[in-house]
């Protein structure tokens, strides 16, 4: 099957696992330790009606959203995916000009291959960057200038990885630092020759953004012990704080699961915030995100822009958060996978279909903009008298 014949997630899917061997597809889809985070945030939805009406006038649908001064052709963009040059070199760059293309945001990933300078000049007004905080605060102050002087709109400071998550599949599949591949998956790369080839021809990809902070004739392994080694458990709100007041334009704090943490955020200044649980690839305990959106949009909804990302799979998934008190939804694998799969075409397949699902659900639930959106749209079962 060609990208062109996906109708649905599982196809994009299907169509990147056919792709890149074992130890690529599994660092895409895993989740952490029994990844029950993973179930989670695809039953949370499920869980979810649509309660449809019926003679509205849906002949015209319109979908699109404004955000931060700036008119999108749908509700959703593409989250933030580390490493994504593993499984097609260039893809930070595909994402972007898919992401462009199709006038949704892009928020480049801080473990990217890909330069937020190469970002500005690519897909200026599309273009997000995502700043993992640094242990080395200087090297996280110098990344807020330089995502300034190359003209982003919008910084995205993720706060939900303190520390190195427990991802059992990249452990048995021995991806990590170092890199020590088994002879097992050594053999299974070959079974893919078209990643393998491109693999051979590239190496390892670069993580450049970091590339500044390694030294000079820093190799790509001495850039990515760094990112390791900078993890910083260490971030606080007085951190928040200063980035707060480095960053110009809006700023953006993403993993935010708490509603006691969004009326913080709010209270600080932050243009915005991204309910997410990181694709369940943190704590594998969380709740998943669309639990835990209603009562961040009560505290918070009238105060900053409310996005959501982490299990959406279906146009019908943006189409409940959107319900239950997002602004702005936001997707990783479903654009991963189709990167992966066939690049740019890819990444555009994925955004499409997406877009035709979201369109479809529309018309079926009675709602011809998506402005119209609200939990009475929600199905909440009566208690039953016994």
């Amino acid at each position: 099957m060609g990208i062109q014949d996906a109708v649905n997630y599982d196809d994009l899917r299907l169509a990147a696992k056919k792709r890149v061997p074992k130890i690529m597809f599994d660092f895409i889809e895993g989740g952490a330790d029994d990844e029950i985070g993973l179930d989670r945030n695809q039953q949370a939805f499920r869980d979810i009606a649509l309660v449809p009406r019926y003679m509205e006038d849906v002949f015209v649908r319109d979908q699109t959203a404004t955000m931060f001064d700036r008119t999108y052709a749908s509700p959703f963009g593409i989250s933030p995916t580390g490493l994504a040059g593993m499984f097609r070199s260039g893809a930070d760059l595909m994402l972007a000009e898919a992401a462009r293309d199709a006038n949704i945001p892009f928020v480049m990933s801080g473990s990217s291959n890909a330069s937020m300078e190469d970002l500005a000049m690519l897909a200026p007004d599309h273009g997000w960057y995502q700043l993992y905080a640094a242990r080395d605060k200087a090297i996280s102050e110098d990344m807020i200038r330089r995502a300034d002087a190359a003209g982003l709109s919008t910084l995205v400071l993720t706060v939900d990885v303190p520390v190195h998550s427990n991802r059992e599949r990249n452990t048995r599949n021995r991806f990590a630092r170092p890199l020590n591949l088994s002879l097992s998956t050594k053999l299974d790369a070959l079974s893919y020759p078209g990643w393998l080839l491109e693999y051979m021809r590239n190496g390892m990809p670069m993580f450049d953004n970091w590339l500044p902070y390694a030294g000079a004739n820093a190799t790509t392994d001495d850039v990515a012990d760094l990112v390791a080694a900078q993890t910083a458990p260490s971030l606080t709100w007085d951190d928040v704080a200063r980035f707060r007041e480095l960053w110009p334009r809006k700023f953006i704090i993403k993993g935010i699961m708490h509603p006691d943490d969004a009326v913080r955020c709010a209270d600080m200044g932050c243009d915005g915030i991204v309910v997410s649980n990181h694709g369940a690839r943190q704590l594998d305990r969380a709740p998943a995100s669309i639990e835990v959106l209603p009562a961040i949009a009560a505290a918070v909804g009238d105060r900053m822009t409310i996005m959501l990302d982490s299990g959406v799979q279906r146009g019908s998934d943006i189409a409940t958060a959107l319900c239950l008190g997002a602004d702005f939804v936001f997707v990783g694998r479903a654009t991963l996978y189709g990167v992966t799969a066939a690049g740019i075409l890819g990444a555009t397949k994925a955004i499409e279909i997406l877009q035709r699902e979201l369109d479809l659900i529309l018309g079926q639930i009675g709602a011809p903009d998506i402005a119209a959106l609200g939990e009475e749209f929600i199905f909440k079962p009566q208690p039953r008298n016994y």
